[in-house]
């Protein structure tokens, strides 16, 4: 089984997983109801594993993912300015830290399952060596049925939102939710940077 196809299925175990736990573990310190640093509301549908593969193959896949390069994909020849236009609104720590919790969530999405044998299409969608059709695909996981973007609402459909909630009661465990928030955040406004360069 290829990379892309172990990739998928460690998702979907972990999903699946996810929905067998109490509902109470599920939504431990948040609102069911909405985003944890938003408003917004929740995506319930199934993630878009296909663009999952894509980012995470993107950054260099499962064994080896690198936040770093994933945005060296989606910003291109534009890479430099944008970390620079990152540092100066957040700050080079804060960025740092954005991209350190970054592999984590990756990392931390697929820890829960690590030798899942699921027959899944093994082709990621969109190319992950094409970083505009990548940012459309990701950017089009946050828009909510207002027509407005959420973070939130993306990383929901990338992953599944009991996943997603797992994910972030990890990331305050290990790093602080200053931490948590900050990743959000800067992904926020970099991904608005995407939608500015890509005309999304």
């Amino acid at each position: 089984m290829n990379k892309p196809c172990s990739l998928a299925a460690a998702l979907l175990a972990t999903i699946t997983l996810a929905a067998t736990l109490p509902a109470s573990a599920q939504m431990a310190g948040s609102d069911a109801s909405k985003a944890r640093f938003s408003s917004a509301p929740v995506y319930t549908g199934a993630p878009q594993l296909a663009t999952t593969l894509s980012m995470v193959i993107a950054g260099g896949g499962p064994a080896a993912f690198d936040s770093t390069k994933l945005v060296g994909v989606l910003a291109g020849d534009k890479t430099q300015a944008e970390v620079a236009s990152l540092q100066q609104k957040f700050g080079a720590d804060n960025v740092k830290s954005f991209l350190t919790v970054f592999n984590f969530v990756v990392t931390d999405s697929l820890k829960y399952v690590k030798a899942a044998n699921i027959a899944l299409p093994s082709t990621p969608s969109p190319d992950p060596k094409d970083g505009k059709a990548l940012a459309a695909a990701l950017y089009k996981l946050g828009v909510m049925p207002s027509g407005s973007w959420d973070v939130e609402y993306m990383l929901d459909g990338l992953v599944s939102h009991p996943i997603h909630l797992k994910v972030m009661d990890d990331i305050d465990a290990k790093y602080g939710n200053a931490a948590d928030a900050n990743y959000h955040a800067v992904l926020t406004q970099a991904m608005m940077d995407l939608k500015a360069v890509y005309g999304l």
